[in-house]
């Protein structure tokens, strides 16, 4: 990257962008293409690069005076304030200019106090109020996590509503879309990307955490990298590598669930979580009981297990309620612990207004995203060697489910895969404890 040393801004401040930037990236860096598709695995720094490149573009506009603007897009706008409202203020202090910037959160904005340069965040999620939103002095849009979007044509009509308010001054308005490719390779964004390949107005670059030559990959980012490595290789090549390695028909790896006979003796509970998935006429309710430890492993301590299948007089919800604080009760007094978050299916409300009614208790609905995206996360906690359980009478329902929990064959050829939905209750619960406590696992990437 020859030449690239830049002097920005001020006087006294110099970045050498040959130490910002890995030389894998050059070509982003470099890149005159109206279009640019940044996909790989976690830790190649690809977010980090467009950053750095927004914030370098934005700046020599600024140097002549004028007013620029650039647009950030995540799917969801409350994954803003941690993620890419983070990133562009670290990529302006990294030019010695962040203090040149307002900063406001309602609405998200990042302002150059002398020219009205402003980066704007938006959420897709509320795309009307993005439409309508006339902005003009656009030269660049950044899509954030692209993969989470529903289809091609939902950046089509983005890139249409941003085409027309260039700048005057530029060629035309810079595209970037940076996401990490979806396990399943007839994912839509994996074909999209694979269709674009030599396409002579789209840059198409995959990286991985192997091309950091500027040692940002720290020594503990490694030692979790080959954690993963060991425990499922798949699963490694899948996020580290970025490899859309496909799904199998197993969901998944069964060798990943450590059966103990008790509790970790060098590794305390500190709190219990509880997940329900509910039945109707003929399918069972299943409420499970997660305990967390000091060392953030996760081990099932019991389960609980109703199915009405057979049986010609069914439990009511008032029952099940019963059932449920006897149950709850039970795991307080036996392991001494506060019982943290209760979660539940978002579709059931009878057995949640009844635990209100009758105990006070309030279960907390999971807000639901895609199946496959929800399962990504268990595999996430699995991969990382951190899932136990008691070996217990009580908890081999959930083993013998997982055991059997497949996608559908017929769907793996699709960008929408589907599992089979039978004997799934503990599946289902198991999905939906993870995913409601992503932080708390420190699973939130």
């Amino acid at each position: 990257m020859n030449g690239l040393m830049k002097m920005i801004a001020t006087k006294k401040h110099v970045i050498n962008i040959q130490k910002e930037v890995n030389p894998a990236f050059k070509s982003v860096w470099t890149s005159n293409k109206p279009y640019n598709i940044l996909k790989g695995g976690r830790n190649s720094f690809k977010s980090s690069v467009i950053a750095l490149k927004l914030a370098y573009m934005i700046i020599q506009y600024i140097r002549k005076g004028e007013k620029a603007n650039v647009v950030v897009i995540r799917k969801v706008a409350n994954t803003i304030r941690d993620s890419v409202f983070l990133k562009i203020q670290w990529a302006l202090e990294k030019f010695g200019v962040l203090e040149q910037f307002n900063m406001t959160v309602a609405p998200f904005r990042i302002t150059h106090k002398g020219t009205g340069s402003t980066f704007y965040f938006y959420g897709s999620d509320d795309f009307q109020k993005l439409k309508s939103n006339d902005i003009n002095d656009i030269i660049a849009v950044w899509v954030e996590e692209s993969a989470e979007f529903d289809s091609a044509e939902e950046f089509d009509q983005l890139n249409i509503t941003f085409m027309r308010q260039k700048h005057h001054l530029a060629q035309f308005v810079q595209f970037f879309w940076s996401y990490n490719p979806p396990r399943n390779p007839y994912h839509w964004i994996n074909e999209w990307s694979d269709s674009l390949i030599g396409n002579h107005n789209y840059l198409v670059h995959h990286s991985s955490y192997k091309d950091d030559e500027l040692g940002f990959v720290t020594q503990q980012m490694l030692d979790d990298i080959n954690r993963i490595k060991e425990n499922d290789y798949d699963y490694y090549r899948y996020i580290y590598l970025g490899e859309p390695v496909g799904l199998g028909t197993n969901v998944y790896n069964m060798s990943l669930f450590k059966p103990i006979d008790e509790l970790l003796d060098d590794d305390p509970l500190i709190l219990i979580d509880t997940a329900t998935d509910t039945g109707h006429q003929v399918s069972a309710t299943t409420h499970l009981a997660f305990g967390l430890t000091a060392k953030r492993k996760v081990i099932l301590l019991d389960t609980y297990y109703y199915s009405p299948q057979g049986k010609a007089n069914k439990k009511a919800p008032s029952q099940l309620s019963e059932e449920y604080f006897e149950w709850y009760t039970k795991i307080r007094e036996t392991y001494k612990k506060p019982i943290d978050k209760m979660t539940i299916d978002s579709a059931e409300g009878a057995l949640r207004n009844q635990l209100y009614l009758d105990h006070g208790l309030r279960l907390h609905p999971i807000a639901k995203k895609k199946k496959i995206e929800m399962i990504d996360n268990v595999h996430s906690l699995l991969a990382d060697g951190r899932f136990y359980y008691l070996d217990t009478e009580n908890n081999k329902v959930f083993i013998e489910e997982h055991k059997k929990y497949q996608w559908d064959e017929k769907t793996l050829d699709t960008d929408n895969p589907r599992v089979i939905e039978v004997d799934d209750h503990t599946c289902d619960a198991f999905i939906y404890y993870v995913n409601d406590n992503l932080r708390k696992l420190s699973l939130k990437h």
